[in-house]
């Protein structure tokens, strides 16, 4: 026998690497395509119970009458026909264009800045422009009353004109969705070709030529993504018309106004499934805006870097500054609102407003319930979204059943990015307050808030561990197989060492996001499970905006310090896991 025989033969099996068209290896033990099978089951189940059944339930009830009869399209022509309704379509949808308008070129204009100058601190303009995403919504609505509401201290600026109404909304959501567009921008813009604008500059184009031919349309499927963005969030948000809106009505509100004040739940999903049309279509221009996007940049592209320029760097620098000084001006006014004994009357500071026992029978157990919410749904939700995209990426699809089962579960998985939280609060209550469900003992309890809140915010996380697991090579499970390694063997000391990064990112996503919500939550807790943020809107309808302030300062204080905890962890974690990537 032969030494070349001998060695084939007391060598491991190698794994199978030529599958079609450079297709991924998949785990070939049968006891691991069952374990990835099975799992792929459960995330099925979960994603039916938690998302598909709800929002069927919701759909069903628009077409039914108080007593379940099935009346049609009645209650949809009552809505078209009811003049107060209609408004509230046509006021949402004016002024989240209005805000679009005003925030997308002040984004752009701020994320070149941060990607195509040689502006200094911009590691600090990165990290005010993310404040508005650490607060709850609600924040900058409660600073510009203080500003500009009947009693602010700017209000001679709208030459006798008053904030609430429209004008106070488009203010507050400039504020609140201008991170979200900022950081799309700033990812469009900082994959640029520099050979684009060699070859523009040799061929003498003008400064103004090369950003109206280059520039722009390298950044255009960024451009319609944050727009995308921006118009979504400010239709579907119900904290800040809520709380500034007066009585400008909108979708959000009406929702809101047909459950709690009429408790006519069939119209409450008639208005659901209204305010369910725009974010679909934005959700699904926005996945063709991503796949266009994905093709702009090659694999022989060079990275562009700015060279310095005084007179495109100041005017920058300039803006830059404004824009920061807003952003804290707003924070820095609610907290400072959050500290006077009496607006407007007695301005001495206090920290009684933070006694929010005075204030709201929950006190500072809703402080509490909001921390056991983020908390648990952080861990819970994490678990879960990363375990399923594992089972997503790394499953078998080799038969018919496999290939549906990843299908269906991919589809259920992206589904909620285009559900307003109201619309699933409001579905979450018609399907498991139904006395025929046995999972109705979930109804008013803190589970049900763990469940909602992590099916409204599990899109972005699994689209983070997707992309996170996509950077492995397949290889590690294949090499396990051969050496007969369980698949949950390799996935606990592998996979998730190498992820953690991004399970840190999804975590510190899901706390944040379930911490200062409104929307998600304001149809579903009970008694002894009053989120803080929902006691922030019932402080500042009993016209104490100050504790109102203190609330949502304390909501402000929690994320931030998770978030610079988790920036902290994240250089630990990069030096004792990470070290394979610097090789």
């Amino acid at each position: 026998m032969s030494d070349a025989v001998l060695g084939e033969r007391l060598s491991p099996p190698r794994p199978n690497r030529d599958g079609p068209q450079g297709a991924p290896v998949r785990i070939t033990a049968s006891l691991d395509q069952r374990l990835m099978q099975a799992g792929l089951g459960l995330a099925l189940g979960f994603l039916v119970v938690a998302l598909a059944l709800p929002m069927g339930v919701l759909l069903v009830r628009a077409f039914e009458d108080a007593n379940g009869a099935f009346v049609g399209l009645a209650n949809f022509a009552t809505y078209v026909t009811s003049p107060a309704l209609i408004r509230s379509v046509w006021n949402s949808v004016w002024t989240a264009g209005v805000t679009t308008l005003l925030v997308v070129p002040l984004a752009f204009a701020y994320s070149y800045a941060l990607t195509r100058s040689c502006i200094p601190f911009k590691g600090a303009f990165r990290a005010v422009m993310l404040l508005p995403i650490l607060a709850p919504s609600l924040l900058p609505a409660l600073a510009l009353i203080y500003l500009f509401g009947n009693q602010g201290m700017l209000r001679w600026m709208l030459f006798g004109d008053n904030i609430y109404g429209p004008g106070g909304i488009i203010a507050a959501q400039v504020f609140y969705t201008f991170p979200s567009a900022a950081i799309i921008l700033s990812v469009a813009l900082a994959t640029a070709d520099a050979r684009l604008y060699e070859a523009a500059e040799v061929l003498k184009a003008g400064r103004a030529r090369i950003f109206r031919t280059v520039t722009l349309p390298g950044a255009r499927f960024g451009l319609v993504s944050a727009a995308v963005v921006v118009f979504t969030q400010v239709i579907t948000d119900f904290g800040i018309p809520k709380v500034i809106g007066g009585q400008f009505q909108v979708l959000a509100t009406d929702v809101y106004k047909q459950v709690v004040g009429l408790q006519d739940f069939n119209m409450g999903a008639v208005v659901g499934i209204v305010l369910l049309l725009p974010a679909i279509g934005a959700f699904a221009l926005q996945r063709w805006a991503e796949g266009k996007r994905s093709g702009t940049l090659t694999g022989r592209a060079v990275p562009y870097v700015p060279r310095p320029r005084a007179r495109r760097d100041v005017p920058l620098l300039m803006l830059c500054l404004l824009t920061a000084g807003a952003l804290i001006g707003i924070v820095g006014v609610a907290i400072w609102g959050s500290l006077i004994r009496f607006w407007p009357y007695n301005l001495t500071l206090t920290l009684d407003n933070y006694e929010f026992s005075r204030f709201d029978s929950s006190g500072w157990g809703a402080f509490s319930t909001s921390l056991e919410l983020a908390t648990l749904t952080a861990f819970i939700g994490t678990a879960i979204v990363f375990t399923v995209a594992y089972f997503l990426e790394r499953g078998p699809q080799a038969s018919r059943i496999a290939r549906l089962l990843r299908g269906t579960v991919g589809l259920l998985a992206t589904a909620p990015l285009a559900i307003p939280g109201l619309v699933l609060g409001l579905a979450y209550i018609l399907f498991f307050n139904h006395p025929a469900n046995p999972l109705g003992v979930l109804y008013g309890t803190l589970g049900i808030l763990v469940l909602n809140s992590l099916v409204h915010f599990y899109t972005v996380g699994h689209l983070t561990a997707t992309t996170a697991i996509r950077q492995l090579d397949p290889e590690f499970e294949a090499v396990s197989a051969s050496l007969r390694v369980p698949v949950w063997s390799t996935f606990g000391r592998v996979t998730v060492p190498i992820c953690l990064p991004a399970i840190m990112e999804i975590w510190v996503y899901i706390f944040v996001n379930a911490m200062t919500t409104v929307s998600a939550v304001i149809f579903l807790y009970g008694p002894d499970t009053k989120p803080a943020s929902v006691a922030v809107v019932h402080m500042d309808e009993a016209g104490q905006a100050s504790a109102a302030a203190a609330m949502a300062c304390m909501l402000l204080a929690a994320t931030a310090a998770v978030k610079l905890a988790q920036l902290l962890l994240a250089r630990l974690v990069d030096r004792a896991t990470q070290g394979w990537r610097r090789r």
